[in-house]
């Protein structure tokens, strides 16, 4: 459905290079995650899979058409919500969506069993302009838009950055049920937490594919016990930790620290902690998430 192979791109005369080397390939009716941190070339890979930026070398393909040759026909069959929010603000709802609509040669109406379940939590303020909308509302819209000509591929580039949790649950809800309708999903999202609710995920870093796999199998591929270390003063711990000499990793998650250690069998941090003054310092053995084996393949 999706085939990318070799894409590199490169900004100012070659200064920048956004993208290297880029190749992977998205089966039909997927739930595909690009999971990485603002900067490492998602919304690059993005505009050259929308055909609105043109690599500097390498080939790529969306339903079987050509990126550079065929762009008139992917342009056609794909649906694209970037992560800025770029609808008409002067509009209103339905203003915007029949714009878009009539954009592609359809109407609401023929097409409004794909959006139903998402226009219908928007419906009541159809008369509202778009600028006027809450972030959830705002992404709603943006996903009816993408959605009124009934795309085989849909591209959502961020689309759940800045919205609030409530929000950004229903979303992954509604791609779910896009998902059953026979649509491929390619996302990009900055949150870890969102990748295990894809098929499968590419974890990208300064424009290079670190790990193509389903979440449960790049988990299952951490190559070391990960412990968690508890303490009232974490800042304190993190410095304490990182001193001693048979830690081999050590990073702050939330109100504890995940650690590993050169030997597995080391367990004299606690007791190292704990002639730097934290007495009340604890630790057990945790399994690694998404966000571990990220950073994990940054230091390798």
């Amino acid at each position: 459905m999706i085939t990318l192979s070799n894409i590199k791109k490169t900004f100012n005369k070659g200064k920048v290079t956004a993208l290297k080397d880029i190749s992977f390939s998205i089966e039909q009716d997927e739930l595909f995650g690009l999971i990485g941190p603002d900067g490492a070339g998602k919304t690059t890979l993005f505009r050259i899979l929308t055909t609105l930026l043109l690599a500097d070398q390498g080939t790529g393909s969306v339903n079987g058409f050509d990126l550079v040759k065929d762009y008139r026909q992917i342009r056609s069959s794909l649906g694209y919500m970037p992560g800025k929010f770029s609808l008409y603000q002067d509009l209103t709802i339905e203003e915007n969506l029949n714009f878009f609509a009539t954009v592609f040669g359809t109407t609401i109406k023929e097409n409004y069993d794909l959006i139903k379940d998402i226009y219908q939590q928007i419906e009541p303020f159809k008369n509202r302009r778009a600028g006027k909308l809450s972030g959830g509302m705002k992404q709603k819209l943006g996903l009816c838009c993408a959605l009124i000509h009934k795309p085989t591929v849909l591209f959502l580039d961020e689309p759940t950055t800045g919205v609030d949790v409530v929000s950004r649950k229903e979303f992954w809800e509604m791609l779910k049920k896009l998902k059953g309708q026979g649509i491929t999903i390619l996302v990009s999202t900055p949150y870890m937490d969102e990748a295990n609710l894809c098929d499968r995920i590419a974890l990208i870093q300064k424009g290079e594919i670190l790990s193509i796999e389903t979440p449960a199998k790049i988990i299952q591929s951490y190559p070391d016990q990960l412990y968690a270390i508890k303490s009232p003063n974490i800042f304190k711990s993190l410095q304490d930790t990182r001193s001693y000499s048979g830690i081999a990793s050590c990073f702050a998650f939330g109100d504890s620290l995940h650690a590993t250690f050169k030997n597995s069998s080391d367990k004299g941090i606690i007791e190292y902690l704990h002639t730097k003054g934290d007495e009340n310092a604890s630790m057990e053995i945790i399994t690694p998430g998404i966000e571990d084996c990220f950073i994990k393949l940054l230091k390798n």
